[in-house]
C-alpha cells in the first residue's frame, strides 16, 4: 500500500539514500517526515523488491527451513530484537501465531500494508544485509526479518533470500 508523497520528498529520499546508503531507514524516514515503507520502496539499484503482502502467512512459513534469523519488531514506542527460528504456526481470529522454542509472536496480519525483500549496507559495519521487511497500513515498520545482520552473507542465505524474493514478488 503506497501513499502519495510529493516530488520534492521523493527527490530528498533518493538524495539521502545516495549520500548515506547505510543509514537506518527508520531514522531517514523520521528525518524526512515520510513513512518508512516509502523509503524502502525507493531504494536504488533493485535493492528493494515489493512482495505480495496478501501472502504473508505463506511467507512467514517459508522462514522455517531457513533456520535462525534476526527478528526486529518495532512500533512507535518500542523496538525489540531477538534471534530465533520460525515454526509452530497457527491462526486464531486476527492473529497469525509463530510459537517455536525461540520465537513467540502473534502477528495481526491484516494490519500489514506492505512487505519488501531488502538488500542494503548494514548501519553497523557496512556489510550487505538481506532482510524481509513488513510495514503496517500507514507505512510504519512492523517487523524486519534479517537472514544476516552484518558482514558478508553466507551463500546459502543469499540463495534463500533470492528464492523468497522471486517466489513472493508482487506482480
Amino acid at each position: 500500500m503506497s501513499v502519495t508523497i510529493s516530488a520534492e520528498k521523493i527527490e530528498a529520499i533518493r538524495a539521502a539514500l545516495r549520500d548515506h546508503p547505510g543509514e537506518m531507514t527508520m531514522q531517514l524516514a523520521k528525518r524526512l517526515e515520510v513513512p518508512e515503507a516509502e523509503v524502502i520502496r525507493r531504494l536504488p539499484d533493485g535493492r528493494s523488491v515489493e512482495l505480495d503482502v496478501t501472502r504473508s502467512q505463506e511467507l512467514f512459513a517459508a522462514f522455517e527451513p531457513i533456520g535462525t534469523v534476526h527478528v526486529i519488531v518495532s512500533n512507535g514506542a518500542v523496538t525489540c530484537e531477538t534471534v530465533g527460528e520460525f515454526g509452530g504456526f497457527s491462526v486464531w481470529d486476527e492473529f497469525f501465531n509463530v510459537q517455536s522454542k525461540t520465537l513467540d509472536m502473534h502477528i495481526r496480519y491484516r494490519n500489514l500494508g506492505s512487505a519488501f525483500a531488502v538488500e542494503k549496507p548494514s548501519h553497523m559495519d557496512g556489510g550487505r544485509t538481506l532482510s524481509i521487511q513488513f510495514f503496517d497500513l500507514a507505512g510504519g515498520a512492523a517487523m524486519k526479518i534479517f537472514l544476516n545482520f552484518a558482514g558478508k552473507p553466507k551463500p546459502e542465505r543469499v540463495a534463500a533470500f533470492e528464492e523468497l524474493r522471486g517466489r513472493f514478488q508482487l506482480t
